[in-house]
Formats: structure tokens, sequence, C-alpha cells
């Protein structure tokens, strides 16, 4: 596949997630939740998450903000669900990796799936706060950390 469809292919993977958030609702029987704020952007988000001992059962996420932030949690709920504490850290730093532009992205395009499609966020520094800030607040929560979360 070119650059130019695979470029295509990545941007539609965004804009889809973007319109058609998935898991995007309020979890009122989770085990955890945390906000995260952007205030750069104004991007805003609670993370649930439901976990059972080690494992995240359900994740989901309600909230507003940038297409590249939205588009990252939608993303990042289908890639949790189901993963352990564990996984979900090693996750985590594969996504703060890639979106970084940083060569050791702890794996090839077709192992990081949808998540790929983040890669061309890195020529964007003001972006890659957007993508990541999902991450950071998923994160907290599996820490049990309560705080906001903020990209300041």
């Amino acid at each position: 596949m070119s650059d130019l469809n695979l470029k295509a292919l990545y941007q539609e993977i965004i804009l889809d997630h973007n319109r058609n958030p998935r898991n995007f609702k309020k979890m009122d029987d989770a085990s955890c939740s945390v906000d995260g704020y952007n205030p750069l952007c104004g991007d805003h988000y609670t993370i649930f998450l439901k976990l059972d001992h080690d494992i995240i059962r359900e994740i989901s996420f309600q909230g507003s903000g940038c297409a590249i932030s939205k588009a990252s949690a939608s993303v990042m709920s289908t890639v949790l669900k189901g993963k352990t504490r564990a996984e979900a850290e090693e996750w985590f730093e594969k996504f703060h990796h890639l979106v970084r532009g940083e060569s050791n992205s702890g794996g090839s395009m077709d192992e990081l799936g949808k998540l790929a499609a983040f890669a061309g966020v890195s020529e964007f520094p003001a972006r890659v706060k957007c993508a990541i800030l999902p991450w950071h607040t998923m994160k907290n929560a599996l820490e049990e950390k309560k705080e906001t979360v903020s990209t300041e």
C-alpha cells in the first residue's frame, strides 16, 4: 500500500472514531473514574474503568474535545477492553512512543492495529497532548489516582 493510501486510511480511522466513538457512555458501576483536561485545546474527558482483579472488564468515556482526542479515547477503549493492568501499561508505553515519534514504539505498525493511525500526530507537537490525554487519564484510573489529569 502506498504512503498516500496509508495516510488516507489512517485519516479515515480517526474521522470514523470521532464521528462514531466506541464506548462513549457513562459507566454508573465503574470501579474507578478519573477526569482529564487539556486547557490548550479544551479537551475534557472522564475515563471509566470496571476492573475485575487485574483485568479491565469494561472501559468507557464521556466528554468532549477535538477529533484527535475523541478518536484516541475511542480506539483506546476498544484496544484495552479485556486486557490486564500490565498489558494496559504496555499499550500506554507503545502509544506514547508512537505519538511522540520515537522509533522505539514497541511494535510494528501491523501490531499496533488501529493505533497506528495516530503515527502522524508526532508531526504536530501541539496535538500530541490531545492524543495522549485519554491514555494518561486511563493510567491514573488504573493506579486509582483520583486527581484530574492535566496536560499542563
